[in-house]
C-alpha cells in the first residue's frame, strides 16, 4: 500500500505516467476504505481474516470483539495510514490513523501500556483494567486516573513489552499526536501517560522487565554488572521470568528507540534521559570474558537466567544483533563514544562463534543459514560457548485447556531434531553489516549520522533506507537479499510492481491469497514431533513429523482463502 502512496506524489515529479499515478491514487483510496470500513473493529485489526470476513484471528486473540495490539495487527495498519497521509497529504488517511489511535486509547491499561489484545465487548471489558473505562482507582503506584474514585476493582493485568507490544502502540499514538498538531486531547494524554509510566517501570540500572503490572521498588534491584552464575539448572525450573531484565525479542532496544522518538516529538529531556539510562544498562549487561556478548534475559543478580522452557541461560547469537545496533543508534543520536566501546570485543567474540561448516547440514540449519552461509547458535552455553539446542516435542492444545507438551523440550548439543516454532539457529551474515557500520561511523560527520526527523516503521532502529528498485510494498526494504535484482531502472521496476499490485486487488479493494487460519470452533490441535498415526472411523492415517492435526466442530471445513493485514499494510 505504501508504494501506491509513494507513486501518488512521486511519479509526476519524475515525469512518469500520469495515468498510472491516478490509478495508484484510486487504488490506495479503495484499499484503505475497504480496510477502514469493512475490516476494522472500532479502529482495531487482526493479523488475518477469512475471505468473507466472517472470522478474524491473530496470535493471541480471535473473533469479532477483540483486536490484536501485536505489531502485525492494529499498529501496522495505523502506521500504513500515516504513511499514506505523508505521501498524499489527504486528511482522509490521517482520520483513519486517528481511529486506530483511538482504539489503542480504549485498550490502555492502568499501568500505562498494553497487552496483546483489546476487548471491545462491553460485558467482557469488565475483566480488564482499562483506563478509558475509569477502572483505575488511585493507588501508591500512581495508576490512578481522573474521575476513577470508587471504581470497582478489576483483575490486575500486565503491561507487555514483549514482541514490541507497548512500544509499537505508544509510537503510533505519538506519531498521530504529532500529525494532529497535539490537538486530540485523548490521544495526547494517553501517549504521555504511557511514556511516563514506562519511565516509572524502568529499573534503577536502566533495564525494563518483559511485563509489569506494578512499578518496581528500587531498593530490591541493586545495580550490578553482568556476571556468570556459579551454577545453573539444565532443566527448566518453571519460575516467573516476567520481571527479568529482558533483551529477548528486542524489548529493551525497542524501548530505548521509542524513548528517543518521544524526545524528538515532544522535545522533553526526560525521555532522552530514559533512553540513555537504557543504554547504560546495555553497557552493564555485556558479559565478561570469555563471552563478551549479551544474554536474552538476566535476573536481579545480573546472571543470565531461564525464561520459557526453550530459553535457557546462555549468551545469545540472536538478540545481540539488536543490542549492538542499539549501541550504534545511541552513538548516532547522542555522539557519545562510550556506546561504541563494547563493540570491538563483542564483534570479535561473535566472529569466533560462527559455527563450523558441515558437509550435510541439518534441515533446521539449511533453513536458517541457506547455501552454507555463516550460522550462529541462538544459545551458547555459559563459559564453554558450546551451541545449545532445544529438542522437538509433541504439543497438544485443547479448547479452553491450554497447551500440554507431551515430550521433548530438553537441552541438547545436537541440532538434529529441534523445535521449529522458535529459532535455535540464526544467520551470521549480520556480523559483516554491523562491522561495516561500526567502521564507517567513527570517521563520519556527526551531523550525517542523525536520522530523519520523521521515523517510519515499528522498529526504526532496524531499518535501512527504502530501495525503490526492490520494494514490493513495504515502507522499508527488507534486510535480507531476496534474490537477483531487476536490472531495469528503479522507476520502471517500481511501475511494474505497482501495476501488479493494482491488478491483484479484488473489486472490494482487498488482496486475497491462499491460506487458512482455522475456525473459531477448533477443539483440538496436535503438533507431531515424530511420525505418528491417527485413527478415524477405524481407519489408520499417517501423520508425519512436523505435521499438525486440527479438529473443528461442525461440518464445514476451514476456509482456504484469506486476507492478511501484513499484505495490506
Amino acid at each position: 500500500m505504501v508504494v501506491l502512496g509513494v507513486l501518488a506524489v512521486g511519479l509526476p515529479a519524475r515525469g512518469d505516467d500520469p495515468a498510472l499515478r491516478e490509478r495508484a491514487r484510486a487504488a490506495l483510496r479503495k484499499a484503505v476504505e475497504f480496510y477502514r470500513t469493512k475490516v476494522s473493529t472500532q479502529g482495531g485489526y487482526h493479523f488475518q481474516y477469512t475471505e468473507d470476513l466472517s472470522y478474524g484471528r491473530s496470535e493471541m486473540s480471535d473473533g469479532p470483539t477483540r483486536v490484536e495490539v501485536q505489531r502485525d495487527g492494529t499498529p501496522l495498519v495505523g502506521m500504513a495510514y500515516l504513511d499514506a497521509y505523508e505521501a498524499t497529504q489527504d486528511r482522509y488517511y490521517l482520520e483513519a490513523a486517528r481511529e486506530v489511535a483511538r482504539a489503542l486509547v480504549r485498550g490502555q491499561y492502568c499501568s500505562g501500556g498494553w497487552d496483546y489484545f483489546i476487548e471491545f465487548d462491553p460485558q467482557k471489558r469488565a475483566q480488564f483494567p482499562y483506563r478509558f473505562d475509569g477502572a483505575c482507582p488511585p493507588s501508591p503506584d500512581g495508576f490512578g486516573a481522573p474521575g476513577s474514585e470508587g471504581a470497582p476493582a478489576r483483575p490486575e493485568r500486565q503491561t507487555t513489552l514483549d514482541d514490541n507490544i507497548t512500544q509499537a502502540a505508544v509510537r503510533l499514538l505519538m506519531r498521530v499526536d504529532r500529525d494532529l498538531n497535539f490537538k486530540d486531547a485523548q490521544i495526547h494524554e494517553a501517549a504521555h501517560f504511557a511514556l511516563d509510566s514506562l519511565i516509572k517501570a524502568q529499573y534503577p540500572n536502566g533495564a525494563w522487565p518483559q511485563r509489569y503490572s506494578r512499578f518496581p521498588d528500587p531498593s530490591a534491584f541493586p545495580i550490578k554488572p553482568a556476571s556468570y552464575p556459579e551454577a545453573w539448572s539444565r532443566t527448566w525450573p518453571g519460575s516467573d521470568y516476567r520481571a527479568h531484565y529482558t533483551f529477548n525479542d528486542d524489548s529493551i532496544v525497542d524501548m530505548i528507540d521509542a524513548m528517543l522518538e518521544a524526545a524528538r516529538i515532544y522535545g522533553e529531556a526526560r525521555y532522552l534521559a530514559s533512553a540513555e539510562k537504557g543504554g547504560a544498562f546495555i553497557l552493564l549487561a555485556q558479559m565478561p570474558e570469555p563471552q563478551p556478548g549479551w544474554a536474552q534475559q538476566y535476573d536481579r543478580d545480573m546472571h543470565p537466567a531461564w525464561a520459557r522452557r526453550f530459553e535457557p541461560p546462555s549468551i545469545t547469537g540472536g538478540e545481540s544483533l539488536s543490542v549492538m545496533k542499539g549501541l550504534l543508534l545511541l552513538f548516532r543520536e547522542t555522539g557519545k563514544r562510550k556506546y561504541l566501546e563494547p563493540l570491538p570485543r563483542a564483534l570479535a567474540y561473535y566472529r569466533q562463534s560462527i559455527l563450523p561448516d558441515v558437509q550435510s547440514p541439518s534441515e533446521i540449519r539449511r533453513r536458517a543459514c541457506p547455501e552454507r552461509t555463516p550460522c550462529l547458535a541462538r544459545f551458547a552455553e555459559l563459559k564453554t560457548n558450546r551451541p545449545l539446542y532445544i529438542t522437538k516435542g509433541t504439543r497438544v492444545t485443547a479448547l479452553d485447556q491450554g497447551t500440554t507438551n507431551v515430550d521433548g523440550y530438553e537441552l541438547s548439543y545436537s541440532d538434529a531434531s529441534v523445535i521449529t516454532h522458535y529459532s535455535v539457529l540464526v544467520s551470521g551474515t549480520w556480523l559483516a553489516g554491523v562491522e561495516q557500520e561500526y567502521r564507517e561511523i567513527q570517521s563520519a560527520d556527526p551531523v550525517s549520522l542523525k536520522r530523519p526527523d520523521r521515523l517510519h516503521g515499528l522498529s526504526p532502529w532496524s531499518d535501512r533506507p527504502l530501495d525503490l528498485s526492490t520494494s514490493s510494498g513495504s515502507s522499508r526494504a527488507q534486510s535480507r537479499d531476496d534474490g537477483a535484482r531487476d536490472k531495469r531502472s528503479p522507476t520502471v521496476n517500481l511501475e511494474t510492481r505497482v501495476r501488479a499490485v493494482i491488478d491483484a486487488m479484488d473489486p472490494r479493494g482487498a488482496w486475497v491469497e491462499e491460506g487458512t487460519i482455522g475456525k473459531p470452533n477448533r477443539l483440538v490441535s496436535v503438533f507431531a514431533a515424530k511420525d505418528m498415526v491417527v485413527t478415524l472411523a477405524g481407519k489408520t492415517l499417517p501423520m508425519k513429523e512436523n505435521d499438525t492435526l486440527e479438529v473443528f466442530a461442525g461440518g464445514e471445513p476451514p476456509k482456504q482463502r484469506i486476507i492478511r493485514t501484513r499484505t495490506f499494510a
